[in-house]
């Protein structure tokens, strides 16, 4: 532990005021819990001085990398002549501009503090327009931690009930039982399901949520239609087809993953990239319905919503990304997909990616593809603990569960790095499988317990 001796010592004392010693549910999870005192590009430094190549990009926000300067600036530049005044000022105008010119459903955009806010001011207005009550999520979709969008997020199979008919979990101590009464969960994917499931209950639905692009769980992609099939159906009932492009915005695209896939929703919600790690979230989308918030009908309120800092960090990183090589990022990510697949057959270890360029997702499992989030459980959480703590100790920091996240400032250096490592761990006789691949109940059994304890 000597490698981590200062990261071990801060804990020990954070757990003395901090609750569990962070101050997020999520970091709870890292092992060894590590403190950071420094990020630049694509690296990172902790407060042993270990120095890493980094794929978290803090969840995803950093899609510039570490520190750039242009925001940096920006944000200096706008903070010397005020922080917070209670009202408004020219680059909020300037930034909802931004939103109008690239992102295709933003007719009228709102900013707020993160992609909680955002998604729960979304429904509100949803409801609002509808006189509906219920919404439609979901399994293996997170939308923020409030209470009645923090359901079916990640249950184990034995909580969630049949499949055509899954029962909605809350997550967390504290939740209100209630929070389950207007919410239907479906698995994703499945356009029957849901037509049938619209048929039957379009009426009381006010909006349908999802994530375009299944990041939080295994980066699961949209199958072929099928969002342009949801989107004709909540258009035939009248519901309101929210996307939370919380992840996706910016990074799939510069106008998210709407503009990636040619399908638009009526709402839409957009943080981490979009500022490049300070706390903003925007909630754009047709005018109809955010007209509801500019005629006072509908509270939206917030103290620091669109204040100086943040706003002026998203737009000068939306400045940036409008002049991004996007096609370099995807390609750059590509590459390093590829070589992960070839790797993995080198040494005969059962390894599925998905995803894209920008953000992918590596699973140790015998699927041949993920469709939903039940077919992610068939993964091998232990064996992937393993490797995410192997790739730290060599310099590597990759999120636990499985996501990668690439950044404008990774490079082809970056890469050949990256795969170098790989190989050099999954070349150890350890990794190889002795006599037979697991079977997936095997591995569904393994994983049923550490999914029921994620938030």
């Amino acid at each position: 532990m000597s490698r981590y001796q200062r990261s071990t010592e801060l804990f020990q004392r954070a757990q003395k005021s901090l609750a569990g010693g962070v101050s997020s549910n999520v970091r709870a999870l890292a092992q060894p819990p590590l403190y950071f005192r420094s990020g630049s590009g694509a690296h990172v430094v902790d407060a042993d001085e270990n120095v890493y190549l980094d794929y978290t990009l803090s969840q995803g926000p950093l899609f510039l990398g570490h520190s750039p300067p242009s925001v940096l600036d920006a944000v200096e530049r706008a903070l010397r002549n005020g922080q917070l005044y209670g009202a408004q000022h020219e680059l909020e105008i300037e930034l909802a501009e931004s939103f109008r010119r690239i992102v295709p459903c933003a007719e009228l955009a709102r900013f707020c503090n993160s992609g909680s806010e955002a998604v729960h001011a979304a429904i509100r207005v949803a409801r609002a327009h509808t006189g509906r009550d219920k919404i439609l999520k979901f399994e293996g979709h997170y939308h923020g931690w409030y209470d009645e969008t923090l359901v079916s997020s990640a249950p184990s199979l034995a909580q969630a009930g049949p499949r055509e008919a899954p029962t909605p979990v809350l997550a967390s101590g504290g939740q209100l039982a209630s929070a389950i009464d207007n919410v239907i969960v479906l698995p994703w994917n499945d356009a029957d399901l849901m037509r049938a499931t619209l048929q039957r209950h379009g009426h009381e639905l006010a909006a349908v949520i999802m994530e375009p692009v299944m990041c939080n769980n295994s980066c699961i992609p949209p199958q072929p239609l099928y969002l342009e099939t949801v989107r004709e159906l909540c258009a035939q009932h009248g519901i309101v087809l929210i996307f939370d492009e919380v992840i996706t915005g910016f990074r799939l695209a510069l106008g998210g993953a709407q503009s990636y896939f040619g399908v638009t929703p009526d709402l839409a919600t957009f943080g981490k990239a979009m500022a490049n790690g300070f706390p903003i979230a925007c909630l754009a989308g047709r005018r109809e319905l955010l007209a509801l918030i500019a005629c006072l009908e509908v509270n939206h309120s917030g103290t620091y919503n669109s204040n100086v800092m943040v706003t002026a960090a998203a737009h000068a990183t939306i400045c940036k990304l409008e002049r991004l090589d996007y096609q370099r990022i995807h390609k750059l990510g590509e590459k390093l997909i590829n070589g992960l697949r070839k790797l993995a057959a080198k040494y005969g270890l059962p390894v599925l990616i998905q995803g894209f360029g920008p953000v992918f997702h590596l699973a140790f499992t015998v699927r041949d593809s993920f469709l939903e989030y039940r077919d992610s459980l068939e993964s091998d959480s232990l064996r992937n603990s393993r490797f995410v703590r192997a790739m730290l100790d060599r310099g590597i920091r990759l999120l636990s569960r499985g996501l990668w996240y690439l950044s404008a400032a990774h490079t082809e250096a970056d890469i050949q790095l990256t795969l170098e490592t790989v190989e050099d761990i999954w070349s150890e006789q350890s990794w190889s499988y002795p006599t037979k691949k697991p079977s997936t109940l095997d591995l569904s059994e393994r994983l049923d317990e550490s999914i029921s304890r994620k938030v």
